[in-house]
């Protein structure tokens, strides 16, 4: 684990000054040690015939004592989303790095110096374009870079879709290029959109069957590609088969949120990452009390507006971490929150002072983790309301 800071160990959170982001740490194990067995039990003979793995996207955390969790638990190499994420992770002792974002022109001197340092880094694209510029720059400076070709199997955001002729001239182009072309990546983000098990399991195998037609064509033509990297949180944990699959990826198990709750891959009681809160005062008259977290602490991430349950800006839960049934932040400002019963009902003038009182500290579960733990700069890893270690957060590019 990450060195903690010294003079938050043992710290009771009654001391602990608020907004602050809490890790439950028996949660964020359990999480860890669900995902591992989970993709042991999809693919124990395959993981020991051919290699399949699990890399795990440090996005959402961005925090190396989690990372190093991951690992420790079984985990191969990492995902990233930022060549800061790359760099940081790397100074830890981390090489074996995806960097899971369509690489740009300008890029490409920072992942040239990375790789130079001795970093395992590997970069994805899905045009022409920008393929060319990576066969260009690789050239110029001597450089085989290790990329994948993106895939699209669900239309959700980037890459190639299967059978489109693209495909084959990117990887050409690669190929040709002296580029290592090690493979095909996908990403079903729209799982996202899902919520039963059915539809889970439907779109896991779509993401499947769309990475490895994508392969297929590629060996067809005479090209490599050994890697073939499918995953989400909500597919990696649906999956009923992964024949062809090489590698899979997934990022916000490691904490949950409530959009992943909505989508029906978790429990309130899974989700790790929360914030602590203090009420500051009420306004009786309209069933609210004031906290100390407003979007700034919490974000402006609204996920679960358009899910089967609208948790507003974040369910509210006594210091403990057990739901309040019924209790949401109905609104947020910079930095106040309003806490109200998400059925929009008075429950009496006195009420809601009664029920929290000024100075009460409540843990918020946010909507989205990733958004979430972006608003801070450190995390604090409590178990039975106590600091057990504070671990470092990095953000930005």
């Amino acid at each position: 684990m990450q060195e903690a800071t010294a003079h938050h160990l043992g710290t009771p959170l009654a001391q602990i000054d608020t907004p602050a982001a809490l890790i439950e740490l028996p949660r964020m194990q359990r999480n860890i040690a669900r995902m591992q067995e989970r993709m042991q039990e999809r693919m124990q003979e395959r993981m020991n015939a051919l290699g399949v793995r699990f890399r795990p996207h440090a996005k959402t955390a961005k925090c190396p004592a989690v990372t190093q969790a991951q690992i420790a638990a079984g985990a191969q190499g990492i995902t990233v989303s930022t060549l800061k994420e790359a760099a940081q992770f790397f100074a830890h002792g981390i090489t074996d790095i995806l960097y899971a974002v369509g690489t740009v022109p300008h890029k490409l001197p920072q992942v040239l110096a990375l790789r130079r340092q001795g970093c395992d880094l590997k970069i994805v694209t899905d045009n022409i374009a920008a393929a060319q510029a990576i066969v260009d720059f690789g050239r110029e400076h001597g450089e085989v870079f290790e990329v994948l070709i993106e895939v699209d199997t669900d239309g959700h955001r980037s890459g190639i879709k299967p059978d489109e002729a693209a495909l084959i001239t990117v990887g050409r182009a690669l190929h040709n290029g002296g580029m290592h072309l090690a493979g095909v990546m996908t990403h079903a983000g729209g799982s996202y959109d899902l919520n039963t098990p059915a539809a889970l399991t439907a779109l896991s195998e779509q993401e499947r069957a769309g990475c490895v037609r994508a392969a297929e064509r590629l060996r067809a033509e005479g090209l490599p590609c050994s890697v073939v990297s499918v995953g989400s949180t909500p597919t990696a944990l649906s999956a009923k088969d992964l024949t062809g699959v090489t590698e899979v990826r997934a990022g916000v198990y490691v904490f949950f949120d409530l959009v992943m709750h909505n989508v029906g891959v978790c429990s309130t009681d899974d989700i790790a990452l929360s914030v602590l809160t203090t009420v500051i005062g009420h306004q009786a008259d309209k069933g609210w009390a004031i906290v100390d977290a407003g979007w700034m602490a919490m974000s402006r991430d609204r996920g679960t507006q358009k899910q089967s349950r609208d948790y507003g800006y974040g369910q509210v839960c006594d210091v403990e971490g057990q739901v309040l049934d019924g209790y949401v932040l109905t609104g947020a400002n910079q930095e106040h929150g309003i806490l109200s019963r998400a059925d929009g009902l008075l429950a009496g003038a006195d009420d809601i002072a009664q029920r929290f009182p000024l100075g009460m500290q409540l843990r918020i579960l946010p909507n989205h983790a990733c958004a979430t733990g972006a608003q801070y700069g450190e995390y604090h890893a409590v178990e039975n309301a106590v600091v057990r270690e504070t671990w470092v957060r990095f953000g930005g590019w």
